[in-house]
């Protein structure tokens, strides 16, 4: 797959997951009254299931299942990581940028999103990172399906 084309999948499922990020923010706090800090955090975990699978699965085409909980794991950290640093950075426009909650969590997701792209890529979804592979079969697969 052609770098990108990766990159087009990666926005693709990180918007997928970013629409469904600022959805349950919104409900959470506009609806149920929830503080948006909370909510922020709520909501990005929420995300975190859609956001995995897609990139796992289809950005990154990594279909194989040895490894995954390795692979669960280096991501709910890099996640946890981010979640922190987008909580900071939610607080920090919204409470001394005099910037809607909404804006600011769309700026601090854009920033987020740089940084995680080159970690799942070179680091969580390596091909053969942490997973026993075919030589043939897995990259035959993939080739062919381009």
């Amino acid at each position: 797959m052609t770098l990108s084309k990766q990159i087009f999948k990666y926005i693709v499922a990180g918007g997928t997951a970013a629409v469904v990020d600022l959805s349950l923010l919104y409900l959470l706090t506009e609806f149920w009254g929830i503080w948006y800090l909370l909510s922020t955090i709520l909501a990005f975990m929420g995300a975190f299931a859609v956001s995995f699978t897609l990139q796992k699965f289809w950005t990154f085409r990594d279909h194989a299942m040895d490894g995954i909980h390795k692979q669960l794991t280096m991501y709910f950290v890099v996640t946890a990581i981010n979640l922190g640093l987008n909580t900071l950075f939610v607080y920090l426009l919204v409470e001394h940028g005099d910037l809607w909650y909404m804006l600011a969590q769309v700026i601090a997701g854009v920033t987020i999103a740089f940084e995680s792209f080159l970690v799942y890529k070179f680091i969580i979804f390596k091909r053969g990172h942490g997973v026993v592979i075919s030589p043939i079969s897995e990259f035959t697969k993939q080739e062919i399906s381009e």
